[in-house]
């Protein structure tokens, strides 16, 4: 059973809660963070990235950057104003881009079902970027940008979350990038309810943070030293999180661009392609289905199709991903790249850039060719999952993003 629990949320005041609300702080630069946060006292990113107001040479990784965090959030806290909730509750986060909508329920998470496996994981972290935001909560006492879970849908879920999307809401915004928040409070009964309907729903998935998750655990250890001895039972001992029916969920591609052929032309290069793999010409920028990938090179688009032999019953989940027979299939044999986590010749493109990105990358010179996936679906992810395997880097780009700073859980 998965625990999705009610928590007395720090918030910013209503009139106040789109100028607070920032983009996560790990999908900008610390130049991109200074840029949207310029001439916005109360933007988030004066927190998250608490670096902006130091310096151009500050290291973002030392003290006086967790130093500042700490003293802006009590900044905003006491003038934005920022507001502690009367009791516990949960909330309904809706995100509307474009067409696209989704709409989930924010609570905290037991960090004891992270432990167990109940919430589920499919990405490795990184130890510095960990070390990181073990710190950043530590020093703040605070969680400040939530998880973003996933689950099988659940109808009892669905139809309450819709009765609360009938009332007026907390906040309603559209952020600069013109995707729509909205979020309702549930009432303390309404939030037991689906409380309580979440201890039917056998697992919790990580789509999109991973490292905070990771953080909030090595924070929980720390803090406990200097806690009572009860285990479970602590804020700490629970993470912020919304989690959304998986059906809902948005996956874009993750692409990949090679600055070099390995030596090779264009033209050796389709040949070598085409020893190897079915390829044809005029292809869609986008693949239309599993198993196709387009690729830009010389100014043209052409496809190839992965082998199909490698889609097989016993193969694990991980190795039928387009992502992984790509690397198996091209990336390694063809350009000679072995570990993608660290090979300096690739580099990757979200999905939200779009494929002429890639074109624009590649035409300019600053690539030799770039290959255009079709998105992984939310089902490949949780079978990835399950298997407790492991996603290849860079798999998936979910969109749109959850704001930071809207929902804070003091720890």
């Amino acid at each position: 059973m998965a625990t999705v629990r009610p928590f007395p949320a720090l918030r910013p005041a209503p009139e106040r809660a789109a100028d607070v609300a920032a983009v996560p702080y790990d999908v900008v630069t610390t130049a991109e963070a200074r840029e949207l946060a310029s001439g916005k006292p109360w933007s988030f990113l004066h927190v998250s990235r608490a670096e902006i107001d130091l310096p151009d040479a500050t290291d973002p990784y030392s003290d006086a950057v967790y130093g500042k965090a700490a003293e802006n959030f009590a900044r905003l806290e006491r003038e934005a104003p920022m507001v502690v909730e009367e009791g516990r509750h949960l909330y309904v986060y809706r995100m509307r881009m474009g067409d696209h909508v989704q709409t989930g329920i924010a609570g905290v998470c037991s960090l004891a079902e992270y432990d167990a496996g109940v919430v589920r994981k499919h990405e490795r972290t990184r130890r510095d970027k960990e070390d990181d935001r073990t710190r950043h909560m530590v020093a703040l006492r605070a969680q400040t940008g939530p998880v973003f879970l996933t689950y099988r849908d659940v109808d009892e879920i669905d139809s309450r979350v819709e009765r609360a999307t009938r009332e007026a809401p907390l906040y309603d915004f559209i952020a600069p990038d013109r995707i729509r928040h909205t979020l309702w409070r549930l009432t303390r009964d309404e939030s037991d309810v689906i409380e309580q309907a979440f201890t039917r729903v056998p697992l919790l998935y990580i789509a999109d943070g991973h490292h905070r998750a990771a953080s909030a655990a090595r924070a929980r250890e720390e803090l406990r030293r200097s806690a009572p001895a009860d285990p479970g039972s602590d804020p700490f001992d629970f993470f912020l999180a919304v989690a959304f029916p998986a059906r809902q969920v948005r996956i874009l591609a993750y692409n990949r661009i090679v600055k070099d052929l390995g030596g090779r032309s264009p033209e050796k290069f389709l040949e070598d392609a085409r020893r190897r793999l079915e390829v044809f010409d005029g292809a869609p920028a986008e693949p239309a289905r599993k198993g196709e990938v387009s690729f830009y090179l010389a100014g043209k688009w052409h496809g190839l199709r992965l082998r199909a032999r490698k889609f097989v019953a016993s193969a694990s989940p991980t190795a039928t991903l387009d992502a992984h027979l790509l690397q198996e299939e091209v990336l390694e044999p063809l350009l000679g790249i072995r570990d993608i986590r660290t090979d300096k010749r690739i580099d990757f493109v979200g999905g939200i850039r779009g494929t002429s990105e890639l074109q624009k990358l590649v035409d300019s010179g600053q690539a030799a060719v770039a290959f255009s996936l079709h998105p992984v679906a939310i089902e490949e992810l949780m079978a990835v999952a399950d298997a407790s395997e492991i996603m290849p880097p860079k798999s998936t780009w979910f969109e749109p993003k959850l704001r930071d700073g809207l929902l804070i859980h003091e720890i």
